[in-house]
């Protein structure tokens, strides 16, 4: 009998198609006695057939399971009546309800992928954004002012709590990693515009305090307008930046396309409880169906949804799979065994699937 329950929720566009390779290679790298996963319906399709983006019954199997893995979700028209898209919402529930509070994007450029950064080849890219996920701009989604059809206003949020634990998060995460490829510190870059707004001299103030309790990791600022230059400048001197939602969502964007892009970039949400993990990319409708995607984000997003587990069960097997199918993912591009098609090669979203199934095994 499996072990670990995990909610799959394949979504739109291409996510049904991602999701299916990804489940096969964990169960490739984790054997079929470790995770059953357990279809859950969602999504801006299922929205059009039935009016609920999120069922009850979805948003259950999520709560009660041992994690999340998510497809993608979104399709174009489908929207509510003030025209904000049906398809993101279903993850933001997810987010909102569970408090999956710290949204983790790793910016790592793999073995065998050409950067638009060619100076930082070989190594040079290894970081990670850490962005606030359930306050900031984003909070006001869904409560936001339009006034007479001639002023639309949202507001700002950021609380003591909410960046507590987010820089908390953080620091943590520093302290697991090896520091910056540039000079080996284990660094916490806040990212903010603590020079214009008061709300990010507050987040700026309570890193400072969170800070404190942890005297052997450095601290460094960056304003956000400032970071995507130094972004694509020094990359090699980051090693885990912390943002207010919008920030973060937008600098995260930035380091995926630095790295290849979208395609082959991994994310996590997580609280203290839950977790889900997805590719960072949409559902890319134009391309649904004609097995042409890249499988790798949401295989990595995988990779990091059993180490995550791993840590949370205390379930090192778990730990060593997550190892080997980032590892196999590597040796698949380095080699050029199946290289995708937004990397510039011709596999398909099987042929990528199969080279990492064969390279675990």
């Amino acid at each position: 009998m499996a072990r670990y329950r995990i909610a799959t929720i394949e979504g739109d566009g291409i996510g049904p198609e991602v999701t299916r390779a990804a489940t096969a290679v964990l169960t490739e790298a984790c054997g079929a006695d470790t995770l059953a996963f357990d279809g859950l319906e969602g999504g801006a399709g299922h929205y059009r057939r039935s009016g609920e983006v999120l069922p009850d019954e979805t948003f259950a199997g999520c709560r009660d399971a041992d994690a999340i893995l998510h497809g993608a979700a979104g399709l174009p028209g489908v929207v509510y009546p003030d025209g904000t898209e049906v398809g993101n919402d279903l993850h933001l529930r997810l987010r909102f309800r569970l408090d999956l509070y710290a949204n983790v994007r790793p910016i790592k450029l793999l073995p065998g992928v050409l950067s638009p950064l060619r100076a930082f080849e070989g190594g040079g890219i290894d970081y990670v954004i850490v962005r606030e996920n359930t306050e900031g701009l984003y909070a006001s989604r869904g409560a936001g002012v339009l006034l007479r059809d001639e002023i639309a206003s949202d507001s700002l949020v950021v609380t003591r709590k909410g960046t507590e634990r987010v820089a908390r998060f953080a620091f943590d995460l520093a302290a697991r990693r090896s520091g910056a490829p540039r000079d080996g510190q284990r660094r916490v870059t806040v990212c903010d515009k603590a020079n214009i707004l008061r709300s990010y001299a507050f987040f700026r103030r309570i890193c400072d305090e969170v800070h404190a309790g942890y005297p052997g990791i450095a601290i460094d600022y960056a304003y956000a307008d400032a970071i995507t230059v130094h972004m694509l400048k020094r990359p090699d001197f980051y090693d885990v930046i912390v943002a207010e939602n919008m920030f973060g969502d937008i600098i995260s964007d930035l380091g995926a396309a630095t790295v290849g892009g979208m395609g082959i970039s991994p994310s996590g949400e997580i609280g203290d409880t839950h977790a889900l993990f997805q590719g960072a990319h949409g559902s890319a409708p134009d391309i649904a169906g004609q097995n042409a995607a890249s499988p790798i984000a949401t295989i990595l997003s995988g990779a990091m949804m059993l180490r995550w587990l791993g840590d949370r069960k205390h379930d090192a097997d778990l730990a060593r799979a997550a190892d080997r199918v980032e590892a196999a993912v590597a040796t698949t591009l380095r080699d050029g065994r199946a290289v995708p098609r937004d990397l510039g090669g011709a596999a398909t979203c099987t042929e990528v699937t199969d080279a990492v199934r064969r390279a675990l095994a």
